[in-house]
């Protein structure tokens, strides 16, 4: 919402929220880890799940807005014109027309939300009080020496990895099969 947003409307402050937006991927993560936590604590909420969702989501959400703008530009506002043309409602414009062509722009920040979430050891460490997550587990776990839970989750992760890329390219080259 914020990327289209971003995109096709003009509105008084559309500067200050374009910087705010890049803030995040410029900050070091112990600038924002370090914020949100005392966020957190003058708030009086208890540090767990939650912190670490929020702090997570505030943390990959730059990353998510910047993809989708960049698929939001490159639209062509004619194709929604025709839906219109065509006695399309705005939901209907919306759910066969927009959504389809902006999402490989949310997929891709889905994708690389993930990614930064999962790898993510500074943000949580500040913000997950007793919870433990896969990168702290992974983190303790490596000072007494490597368990064989994060090489399976390790090679599992690269596996996914490489069947998205592999269904990827077969639809791709499925796509540009029909058209030739």
């Amino acid at each position: 919402m914020i990327a289209f947003a971003l995109v096709r409307y003009r509105f008084r402050a559309r500067s200050a929220v374009n910087s705010l937006i890049f803030l995040p991927m410029a900050m070091p993560e112990v600038v924002m880890a370090a914020s949100l936590l005392t966020l957190f604590l003058n708030m009086g909420a208890q540090l767990g799940f939650w912190t670490i969702l929020i702090a997570h989501i505030m943390f990959c959400l730059s990353f998510v807005v910047v993809a989708v703008k960049a698929r939001v530009m490159s639209m062509d506002p004619r194709l929604e014109e025709a839906a219109r043309d065509l006695y399309a409602g705005p939901v209907q414009t919306f759910l066969r027309v927009t959504l389809p062509i902006a999402a490989p722009g949310i997929a891709a920040g889905a994708l690389l939300s993930f990614a930064l979430s999962f790898d993510d050891f500074i943000i949580t460490n500040f913000n997950a009080g007793s919870t433990v997550t896969f990168p702290m587990f992974v983190w303790g776990s490596a000072q007494r020496g490597t368990p064989v839970q994060i090489n399976v989750i390790g090679t599992a992760m690269f596996l996914v990895a490489v069947l998205f890329v592999l269904v990827s390219m077969l639809i791709t080259n499925r796509r540009n099969s029909q058209k030739a």
